[in-house]
């Protein structure tokens, strides 16, 4: 599969205000983007991530590395490569709230030099894609946030890019609302073959839609692997375990020394471990912890994990495995 975007060893840094001290935002970030791919791009607050979005977009220029986009240098070619992106940055910030939605539509397609009656059949299709025909002729600052953050989108369409970069698209909408842009988004990426980078801190939109993701934390890639291998390794490794009776303090000591990742609860109605393995050998050792007291089972389930316990992990440190993938 061809990358359409490319980043290598990008640095970038600051230095603090009345200080000499050095903040390395981003340190040597690399990943690449594929044609028609929909990517997660994920971080902590202060992470790096909007630095690094912000770099592929042609808004920071960086200390060192390089950046492609469809095979051109966006710092040497900057306006040349900045044609093949648009960029929806912090929700819906790229409209004009006092003008209509058509309105909106047209003057950012004349901002790429295009002609009304050139767009004008383009604009019918998103007005109707986008659910805005009835909105057409109303203010943006009246629209739902819902209706803005469509609006937005359908404008980055409308640039006929081949990559889109989405920042937090559905932040701060209705339940609703971000389901249907979750569809509009797949629809994007699979009728019109766009390539599509989404940051966002919904990790269901992230687990639903995106089919890899880069995980970005203290200016580094810490994570670059498909979505459903992430879940895969860590769901395979996740247990619940109902004991018949709880454990003794010995049993307890040995579990907590052998398994970081451990949690043990009991009450007057059931006695549970909760467990992550680093291999899955390991379960063998908490049996042969169980059986030296004779401590019966009741029940073993393996836990169900979503991506916001995954990223969590990661994040921590929480999981020791070799996650960076070549992919």
């Amino acid at each position: 599969m061809k990358p359409i975007i490319t980043v290598e060893n990008l640095c970038k840094t600051y230095k603090k205000r009345k200080s000499s001290e050095v903040i390395h935002a981003v340190n040597d970030v690399s990943f690449a983007v594929h044609e028609g791919e929909i990517l997660g791009l994920l971080g902590p607050n202060g992470a790096g991530k909007s630095t690094t979005i912000k770099m592929i977009c042609g808004l920071i220029k960086p200390d060192s590395g390089a950046i492609t986009i469809n095979g051109i240098d966006n710092q040497e070619k900057r306006l040349k490569a900045l044609t093949h992106i648009s960029a929806v940055l912090e929700g819906n910030r790229n409209l004009y709230w006092r003008l209509t939605v058509r309105e909106n539509l047209e003057y950012f397609a004349g901002n790429r030099g295009k002609s009304r009656k050139e767009v004008a059949p383009k604009i019918e299709d998103l007005l109707e894609k986008f659910s805005l025909k009835s909105k057409e002729n109303e203010l943006v600052n009246r629209l739902s946030r819902g209706m803005q953050q469509k609006l937005a989108i359908a404008v980055a369409m409308l640039a006929d890019t081949e990559v889109i970069l989405l920042d937090e698209p559905t932040l701060g909408i209705d339940v609703e609302t971000g389901y249907e842009i979750r569809n509009l988004l797949k629809e994007i990426a699979a009728e019109y073959k766009r390539t599509i980078i989404i940051s966002s801190h919904d990790m269901d939109v992230i687990q639903d839609i995106c089919e890899r993701t880069v995980i970005i934390n203290n200016g580094t890639v810490i994570t670059n692997d498909r979505v459903e291998n992430l879940l895969r390794l860590f769901e395979v490794r996740a247990y619940t375990i109902t004991l018949a009776k709880p454990l003794s303090d010995k049993q307890q000591i040995i579990l907590q020394e052998k398994f970081a990742q451990l949690e043990y609860t009991t009450d007057t109605h059931q006695t549970k471990l909760e467990v992550n393995l680093t291999s899955s050998n390991e379960i063998y050792d908490l049996f042969e912890v169980l059986q030296h007291e004779k401590t019966p089972i009741e029940t073993i389930d393996r836990k169900t994990i979503n991506f916001e316990d995954v990223f969590l992990k990661i994040v921590k440190g929480e999981f020791q495995h070799e996650l960076v993938s070549s992919y």
